[in-house]
């Protein structure tokens, strides 16, 4: 008796429950097509179509991962049947624990999928349940070194920056930000989480139609750039709007407008200094004015086709939108319409997106292992080559376009090159691979 008694104790210690929960829908046979990249950001309340479209055509025929910390499966019929695009499959995974967040299974799910959902909810749940664990690292890989397509709404909309709200303390009101920018509230994280190349310093928010939102978007701002010394940009979404941003940095705005005011907003602390926060302090009314101009701020109504953009490249160029000038004095909100553009690329004042699109600019090969060549009509004009990191470090500077360029020494990853001359102005992303 107390031999089998001993046995038993043995086979229920080592019985381990799953931790999470999943539903699958579709082919369960894994498929690899190519990855198309891109990033989806959804406002939040009902999914806008068009935007969900173009999400699942970049999941190129293949295998779609839902993330979420609560809920089920209400995407998977959605995804797999709703809109005719041909996809694999739909997988939902339900993520409400570090514990969950540390299962080898979810990590594998990820690797495998060739676009990834997040769905809304509370984003604070995502940062203290998946940020440092495995969960983390398969997204970024993901991103990074496979080139899948990512997206979010509400909540996953807002941990997709590389600087967050997080809601460790629950939401804040534009007023209570407004009045003290160091409100206990007022939680962010910076530089530590998702790292998405067109992301980089900026801050995302969602339900903007809500006007309780734009107060705290520009204190969250406010505080990047007092704080961390960050370039401070953001980009919000009205409810039922959508955001997405193609591989060559354009974000196209998908909306209902002119049936409804759906809007995206790409803001911007201004370049001109001095440009930092007058009065920014514990207890304090936030006053960020700089003349009237302390944010600059393009504004697209989101239409059904999608046609209209702003560039993230430079952050000074759109169609479509309208410029505006954002600021704030003693927590009052102010705002000027039809402004002009930010300035800040100094050697580049006639940059257009002509010039962009027709340079005829090759960067090759990519993927690349050692060096990249660089090709194009402005070859043997005065042109000046940056790549620059995940984080927004420039690695290497040269002006050297008749020979190979060097990679060798750059570790693999996804980086950006650009290209700066008196009349052009180029990017593309380019991945190491070692």
């Amino acid at each position: 008796m107390k031999k089998l008694l001993l046995i038993f104790l043995f086979f229920n210690f080592n019985i381990v429950a799953q931790t999470y929960t999943n539903y699958f829908t579709g082919d369960t046979t894994d498929v690899s097509p190519a990855t198309l990249g891109g990033v989806c950001l959804m406002g939040g309340a009902l999914e806008n179509e068009n935007g969900m479209a173009w999400f699942l055509e970049r999941a190129n025929g293949g295998d779609v991962l839902v993330l979420r910390a609560t809920g089920s499966d209400g995407y998977n019929d959605y995804m797999y049947n709703d809109f005719g695009i041909a996809i694999n499959s739909v997988e939902t995974i339900v993520v409400n624990s570090i514990a969950a967040a540390n299962e080898p299974y979810v990590a594998q799910q990820i690797a495998a999928a060739e676009a990834l959902w997040i769905a809304g909810g509370d984003q604070y749940d995502y940062v203290s349940m998946w940020r440092n664990t495995p969960v983390e690292t398969a997204i970024n890989e993901l991103i990074n070194e496979k080139n899948a397509v990512v997206g979010g709404t509400s909540a996953g909309m807002a941990i997709l920056g590389s600087s967050y709200f997080s809601a460790a303390n629950g939401t804040v009101t534009s007023w209570e930000a407004l009045s003290n920018p160091y409100s206990l509230k007022v939680t962010l994280g910076h530089n530590d989480f998702i790292e998405q190349p067109f992301l980089q310093n900026v801050i995302c928010d969602t339900h903007y139609d809500n006007p309780e939102r734009i107060g705290r978007h520009i204190v969250f701002m406010a505080r990047m750039k007092k704080d961390e010394g960050i370039a401070a940009k953001g980009i919000a979404c009205d409810e039922y709007t959508a955001v997405c941003i193609d591989t060559d940095g354009k974000a196209y705005v998908f909306g209902e407008y002119p049936t409804f005011d759906d809007n995206a907003y790409f803001i911007q602390a201004n370049c001109i200094e001095p440009s930092e926060p007058e009065l920014c302090w514990g207890n304090n009314f936030l006053t960020w004015d700089r003349g009237g101009q302390a944010l600059k701020a393009y504004v697209i109504k989101g239409e059904p086709s999608g046609t209209q953009f702003f560039d993230l490249n430079t952050w000074e160029y759109g169609e479509g939108g309208e410029w505006q000038d954002w600021s704030v004095v003693t927590a009052t909100l102010n705002f000027s319409l039809e402004t002009a553009a930010a300035d800040c690329y100094e050697g580049n004042p006639t940059y257009t997106s002509e010039n962009l699109q027709d340079s005829n600019i090759e960067i090759y090969p990519n993927p690349a292992k050692n060096e990249i060549y660089i090709d194009g009509e402005y070859i043997a004009k005065n042109i000046c080559v940056e790549i620059y990191n995940l984080t927004g470090k420039m690695v290497l500077e040269t002006k050297n376009l008749d020979a190979k360029i060097d990679v060798s020494h750059l570790q693999k990853g996804i980086y950006i090159v650009k290209m700066i001359g008196e009349k052009t102005f180029f990017t593309e992303k380019i991945v190491l691979q070692k």
